[in-house]
């Protein structure tokens, strides 16, 4: 049990350790700080707190049976832990928000950032935004089944061409 908490902390702890190195190129090339309150307006308008907060419970999912690995022990444990979990990790919501907006601040100058958060407001991107959860969690599974696929041909084709060459595998 100990080893599944520490493997899913870790999970998400390498997840959390990009975004703070991301934090920190940012800060050595900051933003203007027109496009930094423009990025802060965009961040606000396409919620991207709420997508954050959206995408735990999907992240819990797929790590899961990497660290059940089938034990019913240890799934009802990690089912419990799930809520524990998810409400730690909003708590730093705040800390990829802010990231991001010197992210967006970094790439798009401020009349861009104030375009994009006019287009969030329209219908039409109030229905991209309102889509995006859902579309993004489709876009998720379907990644993960190519990336398997092609992770399974990728090994298959490298074993076929090794052992042509003589390497025994």
């Amino acid at each position: 049990m100990i080893g599944s908490i520490v493997r899913l902390v870790s999970m998400l702890g390498a997840a959390t350790l990009q975004v703070l190195l991301a934090m920190d190129v940012a800060r050595a090339q900051a933003p203007s700080p027109e496009a930094l309150a423009a990025a802060r307006e965009l961040v606000e308008t396409v919620h991207l707190t709420e997508q954050y907060k959206a995408v735990l419970p999907g992240l819990f999912k797929a790590i899961k049976p990497s660290i059940v690995q089938g034990r019913a022990e240890v799934d009802k444990q990690y089912d419990a832990l799930v809520p524990v979990m998810e409400e730690a990790f909003k708590a730093r919501v705040s800390e990829m928000i802010d990231a991001a907006a010197v992210v967006y601040a970094k790439n798009f100058s401020a009349d861009d950032l104030q375009a994009l958060s006019a287009f969030y407001k329209t219908p039409a991107g109030q229905r991209l935004l309102q889509k995006t959860p859902a579309v993004a969690q489709e876009l998720t599974t379907v990644g993960t089944k190519f990336g398997q696929s092609v992770g399974r041909d990728v090994e298959q084709r490298m074993i076929d061409e090794l052992r042509k060459k003589g390497v025994n595998l």
